[in-house]
Parts: C-alpha cells; sequence; structure tokens
C-alpha cells in the first residue's frame, strides 16, 4: 500500500515537509511550549521525576502488555497505566498500575470517555 504524501510543516513559514503535523525542529519546540503554557500546572506536578522512577521499575517487572499477555499475545510494554487515575484518587502503589501497549492503552481511555482534545484546561 502507497504511503500518503508527506505535507508542509504547520509551523508558520516553515518549508519542510513532514508526515507528521509539525516537522522534528518544530515539533520539540511545540512540546516545550505545551509543557510550559497549555499543561496542567497540576497534572505536571503529578508526573515529576518520582513517578519516572516508579515507571521505570514497574515496567522492568512486567515488561509486556498484561492485557495482550492474557490473550497469549507477546506486546512489549509502551505505556504504564493507573488503574484509578491520580486526578480521582489512585495513587503510584504497583497495585494500581497495569503495563500495556499503545493499542491497549488508548482502547482503555476510550471506554472510560476520555477525550483528551476536551479536556478543560485551567
Amino acid at each position: 500500500m502507497p504511503m500518503k504524501p508527506k505535507r508542509p510543516c504547520s509551523y508558520p513559514g516553515c518549508p519542510n515537509l513532514t508526515d507528521r503535523q509539525y516537522c522534528e525542529m518544530h515539533q520539540k519546540e511545540m512540546n516545550r511550549q505545551y509543557e510550559k503554557y497549555d499543561r496542567n500546572p497540576l497534572t505536571k506536578k503529578r508526573y515529576s521525576g518520582a513517578w519516572v522512577r516508579i515507571r521505570k521499575q514497574y515496567a522492568e517487572a512486567h515488561p509486556f502488555c498484561e492485557i495482550c499477555f492474557e490473550n497469549g499475545i507477546i506486546t512489549p510494554v509502551e505505556h504504564v497505566h493507573h488503574k484509578l487515575p491520580l486526578n480521582e484518587g489512585g495513587t503510584n502503589d504497583f497495585d494500581n498500575l497495569q503495563s500495556l501497549c499503545k493499542s491497549c492503552h488508548s482502547r482503555l481511555h476510550m471506554k472510560r470517555g476520555d477525550n483528551f482534545k476536551n479536556i478543560p484546561k485551567k
């Protein structure tokens, strides 16, 4: 199947072609801008350096997607998911975590009704 043609970067005045919304150079800049101005500060606090260490430890202990593994499919972990979200009173305890692949992680959030584009910014 042929690949989609590349399109211009969405950053104003950038002539680079890309497969995504922004070229590599501007994607990094837009991510920094999001982290600095658009991301909810409470979320930023919840996912600090401590979370990075906990996530790494959990991913090393559970290297495969737990949902796929139950179905006999071996898929490497891409996300560590909170069963009960932190903003709903969940914790970073291993009992509240789950290793997931990107597909299963997205499916869980869609079942919950999470729509990241419509989350109010504070």
